[in-house]
């Protein structure tokens, strides 16, 4: 419960108590929803309002947090930002409701004990201004008496009783009773603690009921496994949800809301109007769920759906994107980039070792020009004059057509005498993107567009961080619903997964690009080019302290970020590991006891061994950050990053065409959902491991299998070319056509219309299972009378109390 009144802003000496009341609130409601200690809560809320960075906390405070990483820290700084938010909203509404002179104590009490913004608006929705209603003229011209007397006195004829309130604009019998319904209808809608009752009944009970718009049969095709679909909202995984909003914003799907019997919730609604029955309350109450409740209750049921879709799919994209960013480096070796293409030919750009362009050309071995033998002599030459190590093809269109093309390239350079290059196919995602993009113009001015996307993959391959943080994330393809989430919320969480991963890498201050060192914690866009700027200007930085000299660049700036930036050769090796420099002292007294220099310590695994990291803790830098000052010294400047492999593509299949169920390739994870995987397997269709395939044993994460970018072996269990679809298993003992073999039990809610088999062709991937058995629908799209709905104990205990089925 937090205090309501106090506030968080405008602090002040006389609101100082209250303040720090709601902060020790905000942070014990934090901490037992991260299940940590509340006093590591508010260090780490401190750290934050100091203007202390994710990572660096996350690296270099491990004593104050008592540990949590960066993903739990975002957890928290976000949670911070909504109920700070919160309480500046609940000290607003206070204003307002006091100001119209209806603030009681009891309602000061239960905004603030509001532990949401729903439940909050809830409260405050009486008392909004808003345009006068009918009921609210009804009241005015003194229905509600009228109401009052028929609520009084259930048995007498309400028709005898509105003839005694006929009054101006009211002359009627009828019309007095219409206003009496009004009333009834706002007075229910306006009750926050039923509304917010109704609310949860809703979504607990609701099953979203889709169908295809008439006339729309064609032109949605791909929505056809949703014409005629229905399942528990509760069930409903956020892909599908998103699939199903997607084909409803474009015309082509209806989606309505089934909650079951009306009678469950019209019971909730006279338990808290505290009604007596009677056919008129009753036909009242019932308009009032139906014309307002019903709706309203939808509505949220709706809000729901997509936002828990939504931070769903975000976490999805997330997990993707520091998979994809994370993938391994190919390293320091001279790569030529092939970008695919047909009419427009296939863009080449050869790099060196350290990224620098040194050729670029355009070949026309595809149709309709055919100049296979001319493209295969020009690639050559150019790999074996530059010493050329890796070949890397873009997996975008006429990408196998290509890799056909670089292995003969590299089987001329082998059979010629030299070392031949290795062929490695990657995703191009963002490629373009890049290339036309202000970022690329600057880096290159003189370079044709077309040719700036064969540098980005030829790098990419080179080092996939450095060069995809010159990309929006939004770009880099790491989820199929990218555009149907919160442009504001993916951002944010793609921008804080980028973050996490540079800094966990870290970065070589003397080579970095002014975006890669933008995603360093601290350094702003404006500090990353005075950086570069001061590097071009003066020359490599020989100390990490140089920084300092930076432009703009102080002494909190430096606190950070010198931790993730790397120096190598420099004057302190300390400078080319992850050590913080305000470590350094505690370094010197290891080396110190250890008898031996620190150049000489570090690497020393036979000494670091020994130590005991309690020896050397203080009350500054505890045992957490002592081990990992050894673990660095251990291996200064390891790269987190897995080893760099390759995927092999089997010869002769280059199409969805040419592949046969129980065939065994190779394959690249190029992206993980909540269903299962999908595998590029060299013919231009990303095959789908289902999650029931990736084991024989229950997986409920297919990111605990695998991860973007892993090297997997599948066999290929079903082929739909019409469709272009391919359906494959990490169990390569399944047999083709196998698919509800008896260890893939169907999973809860499977449907009648053939168990786990269900198809999500909006978007060509498979997914089984969640279907319920579809119920019968009128002319609204809702069922009645629905097995289930009614027969749970709550909802016949509610009847009950409601004199229903008495």
């Amino acid at each position: 419960m937090l205090a309501g009144g106090c506030s968080l802003v405008g602090r002040t000496a006389e609101d100082e108590n209250c303040v720090a009341t709601i902060e020790r609130m905000i942070a014990a409601t934090i901490a037992q929803e991260l299940g940590v200690d509340i006093a590591k809560v508010e260090a780490t809320i401190r750290l934050l309002d100091e203007g202390n960075t994710v990572p660096f906390i996350a690296r270099y405070r491990k004593e104050i947090t008592g540990g949590l990483d960066d993903t739990q820290l975002r957890t928290l700084e976000g949670r911070l930002q909504y109920l700070r938010e919160l309480e500046d909203r609940k000290k607003t509404i206070l204003a307002a409701i006091e100001e119209q002179g209806a603030l009681t104590d009891d309602l000061r009490a239960l905004i603030a004990e509001c532990d949401s913004k729903a439940r909050l608006e809830d409260l405050y929705l009486p008392f909004k201004k808003r345009r006068k209603t009918k009921a609210d003229k009804a009241r005015e011209a003194g229905i509600g008496e009228a109401l009052q007397e028929i609520v009084d006195k259930p048995d007498e004829d309400p028709e005898e009783i509105a003839q005694r309130y006929q009054t101006e604009g009211y002359e009627d019998v009828k019309a007095v009773l219409d206003g009496a319904r009004a009333i009834v209808a706002s007075d229910l809608s306006m009750n926050a603690d039923l509304v917010g009752e109704l609310r949860d009944e809703l979504a607990s009970n609701a099953t979203a009921v889709v169908g295809v718009v008439e006339g729309k049969e064609t032109e949605g095709a791909k929505y056809r496994d949703y014409f005629e679909f229905n399942q528990k909202v509760q069930d409903m995984p956020s892909h599908r949800v998103l699939a199903i909003l997607r084909g409803e914003k474009e015309g082509i799907l209806r989606l309505d809301l089934d909650g079951g019997d009306d009678a469950v919730y019209e019971a909730i609604a006279f338990e808290h109007a505290g009604y007596p029955h009677s056919a008129w309350l009753d036909n009242a109450v019932h308009r009032a769920w139906k014309t307002k409740l019903e709706v309203s209750a939808a509505l949220d049921v709706r809000m729901r759906m997509s936002e828990k879709a939504e931070k769903d799919a975000l976490a999805i994209f997330a997990v993707n994107l520091r998979d994809v960013l994370l993938a391994a480096p190919a390293g320091q070796k001279s790569v030529l980039g092939l970008d695919p293409g047909y009419r427009n030919g296939v863009k080449c750009a050869t790099v060196d070792a350290t990224g620098k362009v040194l050729n670029t050309t355009i070949v026309y071995p595809h149709q309709p020009q055919n100049q296979w033998n001319k493209a295969l002599m020009e690639l050559a030459s150019i790999a074996a004059e530059h010493h050329v190590e890796l070949l890397a093809i873009g997996n975008g269109t006429a990408s196998r057509e290509t890799e056909k093309l670089a292995r003969e390239v590299a089987d001329m350079i082998g059979k010629a005498g030299g070392k031949k290059p290795v062929p490695v196919v990657v995703s191009e995602s963002g490629a373009s993107v890049y290339s036309a993009s202000d970022l690329a113009a600057k880096e290159f001015p003189d370079m044709d567009v077309s040719l700036r996307g064969a540098v980005s993959i030829a790098r990419r391959l080179q080092d996939p961080l450095a060069e995809l943080v010159k990309i929006d994330p939004k770009s880099i393809g790491v989820g199929q619903y990218q555009h149907d989430v919160n442009q504001t919320e993916l951002a944010k969480t793609l921008d804080a997964v980028v973050e996490d991963a540079v800094n966990s890498v870290g970065v070589d201050l003397n080579s970095a690009s002014a975006p890669l060192l933008n995603r360093v914690a601290g350094i702003t866009p404006t500090l990353a080019k005075n950086i570069v700027s001061y590097r071009d200007e003066k020359g490599t930085f020989a100390a990490r302290t140089d920084l300092l000299d930076v432009p703009r660049l102080g002494s909190k700036t430096f606190e950070q970020c010198a931790g993730f930036l790397r120096i190598r050769g420099g004057q302190n090796p300390l400078d080319g590991s992850a050590v913080h420099p305000e470590a350094y002292p505690v370094v010197e007294k290891i080396a110190i006891r250890s008898g031996v220099g620190v150049e000489e310590l570090i690497g020393n695994t036979r000494i670091l061994h020994k130590l005991n990291p309690a020896d050397f803790a203080t009350d500054t830098f505890g045992e957490p950050t002592i081990r990992d000052i050894l673990s660095e010294l251990d291996k200064p400047g390891r790269d987190p990053r897995p080893d760099f492999h390759t995927a092999t593509f089997k010869e002769g299949v280059e199409k969805v065409s040419d592949l046969t169920p129980g065939m065994i390739l190779e394959g690249t994870v190029t992206n993980v959902a909540a269903f299962g995987a999908f595998v590029d397997v060299g013919v231009h269709q990303d095959g789908l491991v289902h999650v029931s395939a990736m084991s024989h044993s229950f997986v409920s994460d297919p990111h605990d299998v695998v991860k973007n970018g892993d090297i997997v072996k599948v066999k290929v269990l079903d082929v739909d070319v019409l469709r272009n679809r391919i359906s494959l298993t990490l169990r390569l003992d399944d047999e083709p056509g196998d698919e509800q073999s008896k260890d893939k039990k169907p999973r809860s809610g499977a449907s009648s219309r053939g168990g786990d088999g269900h198809r999500d062709s909006a978007h060509g991937r498979r997914d089984r299972g969640g279907n319920s058995s579809r119920g019968n629908r009128n002319g609204s799209g809702r069922g009645r009378g629905r097995g289930g709905n009614n027969g749970g104990g709550s909802m016949a205990d509610a009847l009950r109390r409601a004199g229903f089925g008495k």
